[in-house]
């Protein structure tokens, strides 16, 4: 084989390579709209949310969080801004109800409750009260339930 039919690689000069991060961080970029909308998006929108899909002003804003921080790790936050911002997206506002009734994250691979004690399950139904959780105060049982 002769020097001219062997191939050498280019070299990489520094205008070339400039050209190459500058490309990169372009390409970053991209995304940044969908980005920029999850970001507005904070702990109080997401309450104010879900209060307005629950029908309820009491539920509790560490529990918003908590529930905000587990659907932004599925990949949702885009989706939940868009859904605050007022797209109709019903999945995602179904999901969202269901994780204020059951307490439990929206990630079906993870097995974190959000909250037990306060999921509004409890709410709905009154004649119960969670398992393993007292219902009043110490000898409440004693006295007759008011008729």
């Amino acid at each position: 084989m002769t020097q001219s039919e062997v191939t050498t690689p280019t070299n990489l000069t520094r205008r070339g390579l400039l050209s190459a991060v500058s490309a990169m961080s372009v390409l970053s970029l991209s995304q940044w709209p969908g980005r920029a909308l999850a970001a507005n998006l904070d702990v109080d929108a997401f309450l104010a949310l879900s209060q307005r899909l629950v029908g309820q002003d009491g539920v509790y804003e560490d529990i918003a969080g908590a529930m905000l921080k587990a659907f932004a790790e599925t990949g949702k936050e885009d989706e939940v801004a868009a859904l605050a911002a007022g797209e109709s997206k019903e999945d995602l506002a179904n999901a969202i109800v269901a994780s204020w009734y059951t307490g439990i994250s929206p990630d079906p691979d993870d097995l974190q409750v959000l909250t037990y004690t306060e999921a509004l399950i409890w709410q709905a139904m009154d004649y119960t009260k969670p398992m393993a959780h007292c219902g009043g105060g110490m000898g409440y049982w004693a006295d007759p339930p008011a008729a």
